[in-house]
């Protein structure tokens, strides 16, 4: 299973590279004892109150585009502190990567309180989710309603395997994706219009839309 190492120090004086490179050996033997393949280390000297720290968005980069399954950080308090670490550990939890830490020889336990926060944002996501659904086919009924009738936009090419490629519009799966909906939200959105796409469909289908960007 794949890992990033994730170190941090407060401030970037000399003095605190010593804690970088002990947390960082540290964190590799960790990393051996659960038989993890380190995927890249990541190390930041920016205060953990921040979200604007290069380390942590590469991270949360590397996780959007690779197989990522843990994150080991020193403590709790090294992935960020305030309201920055709620933030950060509801999204790696997000994309199911779990977090190991050194303190707790294992994964990361969080406190009654952090688990309570992380329930209430979890609960108001989900409501959002359903807010927006609702709003999408509500605005698709008026537009069946008006006359749109979507299996005239369906233009099936045949594969190499005789299935009938579905048609999906690639444009909304980039739209939602710009606004950190996962893969299985984008489609379970889609079949709200009525498209009958899994989430596999959908990203080999932005995979393909972000190769074709990077060959023009």
């Amino acid at each position: 299973m794949n890992a990033i190492i994730y170190c941090r120090v407060s401030t970037k004086k000399e003095t605190q590279e010593t804690s970088l490179e002990r947390q960082e050996d540290e964190l590799q033997k960790l990393s051996d004892s659960l038989g993890f393949h380190v995927f890249k280390i990541i190390k930041d000297q920016e205060s953990g109150y921040e979200l604007d720290r290069p380390g942590i968005l590469q991270l949360m980069d590397i996780i959007k585009e690779e197989k990522i399954d843990a994150v080991l950080i020193q403590d709790e308090t090294r992935i960020g502190r305030g309201n920055a670490k709620i933030a950060l550990i509801h999204c790696l939890l997000k994309e199911n990567v779990k977090i190991y830490s050194i303190s707790q020889n294992g994964e990361l336990q969080l406190s009654e309180s952090d688990s309570m926060v992380l329930n209430i944002v979890s609960m108001v996501e989900e409501y959002q989710r359903k807010l927006h659904n609702l709003k999408i086919k509500r605005g698709m009924k008026r537009a069946v309603e008006n006359g749109y009738k979507p299996q005239r936009n369906l233009k099936n090419r045949g594969n190499i395997d005789g299935r009938d490629r579905i048609d999906i519009p690639i444009q909304e799966i980039v739209r939602l994706r710009k606004n950190d909906l996962t893969f299985s939200e984008i489609a379970a959105t889609l079949r709200g219009f009525g498209y009958d796409v899994s989430k596999a469909t959908v990203h080999r289908r932005f995979q393909e839309y972000q190769s074709q960007l990077e060959e023009s």
